[in-house]
């Protein structure tokens, strides 16, 4: 599939550290705008996408991610990249390489930014001595459930923190329902809605995964800043919950 692509070199000789001057910011804006637009090309090139994975999924988890960098110090130059491109490789649920998804979106999202010269931008370690394209793959690949990686850097432990919190609250109710169509799943047990008397299996129940899953992960946050905002996202889910067993 052809994608536009920038320039090789764009981003050299500029610098993105967060102590650094106001060109960072400049910098990063450049990156997102180019970014956006490859990937809203590459999505619309593979037609029809799963709503919970589409373009509006990514900016959202790229506004989370920048939110948690800022209030933990994380270094935006990982933070910004790895948040736009963590599903730069998207496998379904039932494939049997579900689990290496990750790790494939990180291969092929570095090997994007190294040839438009994002790499190159930003000599030296990005930090603790990591490579910077290494430091992006590692937040990358650690950010799915499904490979069971944990996160060794700040930076993947806050786009880890950002997109899993983009499956909690308001929006993550509205991401379970989606799923649940695309797999034909009923909203819930008449015999037993909310898993009083039974262990929840979301391969029969779209409600049974609240509880299989998605109050886990407001559990799993690896930031502070990530749990506070967790804590806040679970009041909406239960409050929900609340409300549908009244309606039904």
């Amino acid at each position: 599939m052809a994608t536009k692509r920038v320039a090789p070199g764009r981003f050299l000789g500029v610098s993105c550290h967060p102590d650094a001057d106001t060109g960072c910011g400049k910098s990063l804006d450049r990156l997102e705008a180019a970014l956006r637009a490859h990937l809203a090309e590459r999505l619309a090139g593979e037609g029809a996408s799963d709503p919970a994975h589409d373009l509006l999924h990514l900016e959202r988890v790229v506004a989370t991610a920048k939110r948690i960098a800022a209030a933990e110090g994380a270094d935006l130059r990982v933070v910004v990249p790895a948040a736009w491109l963590h599903d730069y490789v998207v496998v379904p649920k039932d494939d049997p390489r579900r689990a290496q998804a990750s790790q494939l979106a990180a291969v092929e999202a570095c090997a994007y930014l190294k040839d438009i010269g994002y790499a190159a931008a930003l000599a030296g370690p990005a930090l603790s001595g990591a490579p910077l394209l290494q430091a992006i793959g590692h937040a990358i690949e650690a950010h799915s459930f499904s490979a069971n990686i944990a996160p060794q850097t700040l930076e993947a432990k806050v786009v880890q923190d950002a997109d899993r919190l983009d499956g909690i609250g308001a929006i993550g109710i509205a991401r379970c329902f989606a799923c649940a169509g695309t797999m034909n799943r009923p909203f819930y047990s008449s015999y037993d809605p909310f898993c009083a008397l039974r262990d929840p299996d979301d391969a029969l129940f779209t409600i049974d995964h609240f509880y299989r899953k998605l109050f886990k992960t407001a559990a799993s946050m690896q930031t502070a800043a990530g749990k506070k905002e967790a804590e806040r996202r679970v009041v909406v889910m239960r409050r929900y919950l609340r409300e549908l067993g009244e309606e039904i």
